[in-house]
């Protein structure tokens, strides 16, 4: 047992040394520890997964195509950031619009109304209840409302924020509800300037 005790002792302070390096060298402190993360939706090109986009920095907007206002806002607000990156920038970039509405939005549908704000923005969903525990993950919110005397019959409530995910699949920053492209602009190049 004494044989075996001493090499097995090496090894641990060893590998828990070389653990503690690695985090240490790579200068990378997690800023939402236990949120994010990975997963898959539906799109009109197929499914599509955050780790398709590893080496890019993602970002996501949960929302849905008949939101009167928020929705296009904020989408709007993001286009004009795009548009004013550098080709070499927006090579590093994934924009990603997942809606919450999958019973109106389907693929089509969604392709359309993503193409509208970015030509490389992808509209995506899936079934509600992976939606509700992708959002929960994400610390996003949103609820179906009954709407009396509507067309549309409901409007869903839900919160505004762009989430940015580094090149590494991490979540890296929140970027809330705003209009100002120049804000918006600001938050996606400190990400690729943080970003190998």
């Amino acid at each position: 047992m004494k044989r075996l005790a001493w090499p097995l002792l090496v090894f641990f302070i060893y590998a828990a040394g070389a653990h503690a390096w690695s985090l240490f060298s790579s200068g990378k402190e997690e800023r939402y520890p236990g949120m994010g993360g990975d997963f898959t939706l539906r799109s009109a090109g197929g499914d599509v997964s955050l780790k398709d986009f590893r080496g890019k920095v993602v970002l996501l907007y949960f929302g849905y195509t008949s939101c009167p206002d928020v929705c296009p806002t904020s989408l709007g607000a993001l286009s004009a950031a795009l548009k004013k990156l550098s080709p070499d920038e927006m090579a590093q970039i994934q924009p990603l619009f997942i809606s919450v509405d999958p019973a109106r939005d389907n693929a089509k549908r969604l392709q359309e109304y993503s193409h509208y704000f970015h030509p490389k923005m992808i509209g995506a969903t899936a079934d509600l209840d992976y939606l509700k525990a992708l959002a929960k993950r994400y610390g996003a919110y949103f609820r179906k409302v009954e709407v009396e005397n509507s067309s549309l019959g409901y409007a869903i409530d839900h919160s505004s924020t762009i989430y940015v995910v580094d090149k590494d699949g991490t979540l890296t920053d929140m970027i809330q509800h705003s209009g100002s492209t120049k804000r918006i602009l600001n938050h996606i190049r400190a990400v690729l300037t943080e970003a190998p």
